[in-house]
């Protein structure tokens, strides 16, 4: 009797960007640390990566989003970017979805490939653990099919955490190269810090 064959499920990309921005005061999505809005240019990162990219918002985001990308709305509102990923996994269904966050402006090529690489598609993810508190960081995650009815299990008992998902299923957690790279950029504070360490980089 043989084994049923594994199959890997591939890989579509998700950038998060429909968070109101409150700490930062101006939408974090379109800062320009490139010479592009980060949303755009994130989506570029992901393509290196995979086949399609969307970018994850709000129906009011779309006034002036560049027809060049595809949109994803939410359809589960009102959740942050819970909703965003439950949103994507529940528009297909058979694909894993490496999710990453606008306000990663560090975040690099190396680093989305070093996750893709060691990548555990038996797990529910794949993900980073944050070197600034030593948790799963959901916000650069592949995020296995098999993720989708676990995230519905926690949404079901009123838990719309990701992170929270990922610290109780079988995840995989990996240590960044540079945890730099995983800097989130939530306030003009971090922005600043964030410009500091690409100054010394460049």
């Amino acid at each position: 009797m043989t084994s049923k064959e594994h199959k890997t499920s591939p890989i579509k990309g998700l950038v998060l960007a429909g968070g109101k921005s409150l700490r930062m005061g101006t939408s974090k999505d379109q800062i320009e640390w490139y010479g592009k809005e980060q949303r755009y240019f994130a989506a570029d990162l992901l393509k290196n990566f995979c086949e399609e990219v969307y970018i994850s918002c709000r129906q009011d985001q779309l006034e002036n989003f560049d027809t060049d990308y595809h949109a994803l709305t939410d359809t589960f509102l009102g959740m942050g970017p819970f909703g965003g990923i439950l949103t994507a996994l529940r528009s297909d269904r058979n694909t894993a979805w490496l999710v990453v966050a606008c306000d990663l402006p560090l975040l690099n090529k190396e680093t989305l490939e070093f996750l893709i690489d060691n990548r555990d598609d038996t797990k529910i993810a794949t993900t980073y653990e944050s070197p600034f508190d030593g948790l799963p960081e959901p916000l650069i995650t592949i995020w296995e099919p098999g993720s989708y009815p676990a995230l519905l299990q926690f949404l079901g008992i009123g838990n719309t955490c990701p992170r929270k998902v990922l610290i109780n299923s079988d995840t995989l957690i990996l240590k960044p190269a540079d945890p730099d790279t995983l800097m989130n950029v939530n306030t003009p504070e971090d922005a600043a810090k964030a410009k500091e360490i690409l100054n010394i980089k460049k």
